[in-house]
């Protein structure tokens, strides 16, 4: 596996790629790789001839008072991960590589970023979107995957695709979860043992409003309150969100479920805040 640690390395990669005729797929991640990412990895190659996993942290998509400089750095771990899955290449740029002193350009996108995880996190879409253009210009993937856990972050970059005609096709891949449920995600590593238990909450707060479903319950605001009183009873975790949106305007639902819906939530605890979502589907 190569490792790439500049755009130079990156364009260069790419051109031989193209040369031979091959099909690009792109991972991008954060590192602190756990088995979800890995997942990623074994999608993007049933999609592409090579797979391009980018590791970068990327300072734009976090707030001033967000944990950029708490978040997991595992470089070492993440690069024999990838290695094992069968990753092509890595890119792991450094933040002056990606950004220059004076950059003024974002991506802003005004619709589907409002509602969820936008509400108490304004800054962090239009700081996902720019590096993800970044990457899909720098890679020329010809697919690219992420995780459905971050559901509002795939449907934003699912939008930009479509309106800024980027020649790429975005591919989602299912949630992975710890044997207990819990959904994974790199800052899970960071819970006391008591938070971590608290964190089970979440999922079977999901449960419960996909259980209410199968019964017959359509209205939103009973399915919302079913799992905010769930998700109260955590001790240590504050309710970011209880959300029920249209599955993929994002828009709210104030009447009867009559087709798709994403329930999604977000919990706080002291350690970290841990997002979850499921789609709810009162035909199947």
């Amino acid at each position: 596996m190569e490792q790439l640690r500049s755009k130079e390395k990156l364009r260069d990669w790419v051109g031989q790629q193209k040369q031979q005729g091959l099909r690009i797929g792109l991972v991008p991640t954060m590192g602190a790789l756990h088995a979800g990412h890995l997942s990623l990895i074994r999608e993007a190659r049933q999609h592409a001839d090579v797979v391009l996993v980018t590791l970068f942290v990327n300072p734009t998509q976090f707030a001033p008072n967000e944990d950029l400089d708490s978040y997991p750095r595992t470089w070492e771990a993440d690069v024999a991960a990838c290695e094992s899955e069968g990753a092509a290449a890595l890119f792991a740029p450094e933040v002056n590589d990606m950004y220059e002193g004076d950059a003024s350009v974002t991506l802003i996108e005004d619709r589907l970023s409002r509602g969820l995880c936008g509400r108490s996190r304004p800054t962090h879409f239009s700081g996902v979107l720019t590096i993800v253009l970044k990457l899909f210009n720098l890679s020329q993937p010809d697919v690219a995957v992420f995780g459905e856990k971050d559901a509002q972050q795939i449907r934003l970059i699912r939008r930009m695709v479509r309106d800024l005609d980027v020649p790429v096709r975005i591919v989602g891949a299912p949630i992975i979860r710890e044997a207990d449920g819990l959904a994974m995600s790199s800052r899970n590593r960071r819970l006391s043992p008591e938070s971590r238990q608290e964190a089970l909450r979440i999922v079977e707060s999901l449960r419960l409003a996909e259980t209410a479903l199968a019964g017959g319950e359509r209205d939103p605001a009973q399915l919302r309150q079913l799992v905010h009183t769930h998700l109260e009873r955590a001790s240590r975790g504050t309710v970011d969100y209880v959300e029920l949106v249209d599955d993929e305007s994002l828009e709210p639902l104030n009447s009867a479920i009559e087709g798709p819906a994403l329930l999604a939530v977000a919990l706080l605890f002291p350690e970290a805040r841990l997002i979850d979502n499921l789609r709810l589907l009162p035909d199947s």
